[in-house]
């Protein structure tokens, strides 16, 4: 049974640093609450396309829009929320268990996730069904 709730998934405070020629943005260590094992960013996306449609058993992610806007729609089974990403010094920790789905991507969105783990294609719940009947168990 996936326990997690939509009161699981929580904002992420990305440290910087400002500067009058830029700000820089720090992930490391104890910035992130698990282990990095994979890092992976998607980029050029339509602004009409759908990406995610799952939900994982055990893996855990930060998701962080380092440039442009979109929005990721969570669902526990049985409440929804959206979240609009759109600041490279914020992230989003999302626990096993919640359904995910990110739409309206911006012109030049960048979306990188930090993972807790490697791709393990044994981790994801790609049907919705299969992701009820785990939640209702």
């Amino acid at each position: 049974m996936l326990e997690t709730t939509i009161e699981d998934i929580k904002d992420i405070q990305i440290p910087k640093v400002e500067d009058l020629r830029g700000n820089l943005a720090i992930v490391e260590g104890d910035s992130i609450p698990f282990e990095m094992k994979r890092v992976y960013y998607l980029y050029d996306v339509p602004s009409s396309a759908y990406r995610g449609g799952h939900a994982h058993r055990s893996l855990e992610q930060v998701m962080i829009a380092l440039s442009g806007s979109f929005d990721v729609i969570f669902d526990d089974g049985k409440q929804k929320k959206t979240i609009t990403l759109n600041k490279p010094d914020r992230g989003i920790l999302i626990p096993p268990g919640i359904w995910r789905e990110m739409v309206n991507f911006s012109s030049g969105a960048v979306c990188m996730v930090i993972a807790s783990e490697v791709y393990d294609e044994e981790d994801y719940i790609r049907a919705y069904s299969e992701f009820q009947s785990l939640k209702n168990t």
